[in-house]
């Protein structure tokens, strides 16, 4: 194993879409992963401005039931090629818009060998849909009590999730671009990268790298580190596949910043996030290293609080798959519990 340190407008439906989640996060406050800022809106993105270097087309699917809609766009180098393109899935893709930016589209596709993004959000303007990616990012369900001891059930859509991928996402990307499935990988971040990790458990050969950041390890007691993570390491299947673990310094110390201990909700929150030790990732990295056919790298950026890896860790992915400058040491200051999304 190695190791280094290293507006838009806003119409009466969306009002009172919003409105209606409010409400929800009031009324059920520890259903999910907890948000500084739950109804933060996306804003303007490269997903509005054309540029030279990236063609961005977007299609929408629909859940089953009707009652969920994923957005997925996808970045195509616009130069066309006839060799087959890498590819980088990533969760939370409302969130990865905002922190992609012109000169770093125009770096990759200076690349030999451009790669594909495919930004899976959710068809809404959130940057992050709390009540969404909770279903889906996670394998386990999760009962935790909230500040009034209510017991709140959610979660466990990550196989369901990784079938509508699978099954339906990639398909359609690859009808728009010419894609190398060999050099597919995945991108996720808290929840998200809580979901790149059940995936390599449970469909190893899905992709081919799997970068998984600050991994909410914690959730339902700690469920991601019981079977399914020990039947993995000991079944020794010998499938190829590289993987990243990323840690903010400040997360692996248990530094989690200033909080109001006054407040229910936030006891509560800090109560159900100590179902893994701070540095669960990095002790983890150390035994997937042990796993025959995986190539494991820990990271650890220093000083970094939960919020801050969401970028960080984004580019950082980007350097370490396709070689553009690594852009993270300037992805926030040390804040410690700066947590956007946990």
């Amino acid at each position: 194993m190695k190791s280094s340190v290293l507006p838009p407008r806003r119409g009466p439906l969306l009002s009172g879409l919003a409105a209606l989640m409010m409400g929800l996060l009031l009324a059920t406050p520890y259903a999910y992963a907890q948000q500084r800022n739950p109804l933060q809106k996306m804003g303007q993105t490269v997903l509005d401005a054309p540029a030279a270097s990236y063609r961005f087309e977007r299609f929408v699917i629909d859940s089953p039931d009707q009652q969920r809609r994923w957005r997925v766009n996808v970045a195509i180098p616009a130069k066309a090629s006839k060799t087959p393109a890498p590819v980088l899935y990533a969760l939370d893709g409302n969130a990865v818009a905002m922190v992609l930016d012109q000169p770093l589209l125009a770096e990759l596709a200076a690349r030999k060998a451009p790669p594909v993004l495919v930004l899976i959000g959710y068809d809404n303007d959130l940057r992050i849909d709390s009540a969404a990616r909770t279903r889906d990012y996670t394998a386990w369900i999760d009962r935790a009590d909230d500040e009034s001891g209510k017991t709140q059930a959610v979660g466990g859509g990550a196989a369901a999730f990784l079938d509508m991928i699978e099954r339906r996402i990639k398909p359609e990307v690859e009808r728009r671009a010419n894609i190398d499935r060999q050099q597919q990988a995945l991108w996720g971040h808290s929840l998200g990268g809580l979901f790149v990790l059940s995936s390599l458990y449970t469909r190893p050969a899905a992709f081919q790298y799997y970068l998984s950041a600050s991994p909410s390890l914690w959730w339902s007691q700690g469920a991601p580190l019981g079977d399914v993570e020990q039947q993995f390491v000991q079944n020794a299947h010998g499938q190829p596949a590289k993987v990243w673990l990323m840690l903010g310094g400040a997360e692996r110390v248990g530094d989690r910043g200033k909080r109001d201990m006054n407040n229910p909700r936030v006891v509560a929150h800090l109560r159900r996030i100590g179902g893994a030790t701070p540095d669960a990732a990095m002790q983890l990295s150390e035994r997937l290293g042990n796993v025959p056919g995986l190539s494991v790298q820990y990271r650890e950026f220093p000083g970094l609080g939960h919020g801050p890896m969401l970028p960080a860790s984004f580019h950082a992915a980007l350097h370490e798959l396709y070689g553009v400058s690594d852009r993270s040491a300037g992805d926030g200051q040390p804040t410690g519990g700066d947590n956007v999304a946990e």
